[in-house]
């Protein structure tokens, strides 16, 4: 069945059958103010869960630590029992201070916690995904991520998750996770001004392996580009819309979950999914991007 949000292609996770559709959704913004206990409307958040699923998203992404707990309560409610092929990808590494401060939290014990808080609050046996969550906060930090992947390694060989991913990793952490577990989806701050990973988009897309970017549309602070502008008016679209179709038309094998607390907004961000973009508004968009690292 044709759906709004399958327009934007398809993608099968590496050596598995778990196929999603290109164009998913992100529940960071279903929280209330940074990220940070109940929305104020509850109704609406519910709204949007549901509303997503309706329009064919079938890869919503979230984390026990957003609210925390909020966000994979809210699906829960809304969702549960899930429609099969609903894929949720979760991460793990990270908690939440008293002061809404964002903390690492990559302890044996604490991870083991973690995805047992998942599975509870999303009324779950096994959890389809799971990303190490380590780094700052919009990028890598240098050091082993061995010892907290092979206590999710560990976790997934009991059958409590199925699938491993990473998050906020360079290419050396990378290789280094691959080494001990098979690496589905990696999930990294990028979009058409933050190109830092363009590099390991590619290597990642010769490996089969899905690039997931967090912040697509900028993050805490929203793209602002006079490009992104002049091409939405020629297109007769947003800004956003623009924003979110160079992903999709960037590689193969990025798979995007914009946020938002609104109808609106969602169905607008799902619209991205049919906006071709013409090969001179992409050279356009390409020369705002930051020179990639090498």
């Amino acid at each position: 069945m044709t759906t709004q949000a399958n327009l934007g292609g398809t993608f099968t996770l590496p050596n598995t059958s778990t196929t999603v559709n290109r164009m998913g959704y992100g529940a960071m913004q279903l929280a209330g103010p940074q990220v940070w206990g109940p929305p104020r409307d509850v109704d609406g958040a519910l709204a949007v869960l549901r509303e997503a699923i309706e329009a064919g998203v079938n890869h919503i992404d979230t984390s026990d630590f957003y609210g925390p707990h909020v966000t994979n309560q809210l699906i829960k409610q809304a969702l549960h029992p899930y429609a099969d092929g609903l894929v949720i990808v979760t991460k793990v590494g990270a908690r939440r201070g008293e002061d809404k401060s964002w903390i690492h939290a990559l302890s044996r014990q604490e991870l083991i916690d973690a995805v047992h808080d998942n599975l509870r609050n999303l009324g779950l046996d096994a959890l389809d995904v799971v990303n190490l969550r380590v780094g700052g906060i919009t990028g890598p930090e240098e050091g082993s991520i061995e010892a907290p992947f092979t206590v999710l390694a560990e976790l997934k060989q009991q059958g409590l998750i199925r699938h491993l991913g990473l998050s906020n990793v360079n290419s050396k952490q990378l290789a280094e996770a691959q080494a001990i577990s098979e690496i589905v989806c990696v999930q990294n701050f990028y979009n058409v001004a933050h190109r830092s990973d363009d590099n390991l988009i590619d290597g990642l897309a010769g490996q089969g392996i899905a690039y997931v970017p967090f912040f697509p549309l900028g993050g805490f602070t929203p793209l602002q580009s006079s490009a992104l502008d002049t091409a939405a008016t020629s297109l007769d679209s947003t800004p956003m819309q623009v924003a979110l179709a160079w992903l999709l038309q960037r590689s193969p094998n990025i798979l995007l979950i914009p946020g938002t607390s609104s109808v609106g907004h969602l169905r607008e961000n799902l619209k991205a999914a049919i906006l071709q973009l013409p090969p001179e508004i992409i050279a356009d968009l390409d020369r705002i991007g930051e020179t990639p690292k090498q």
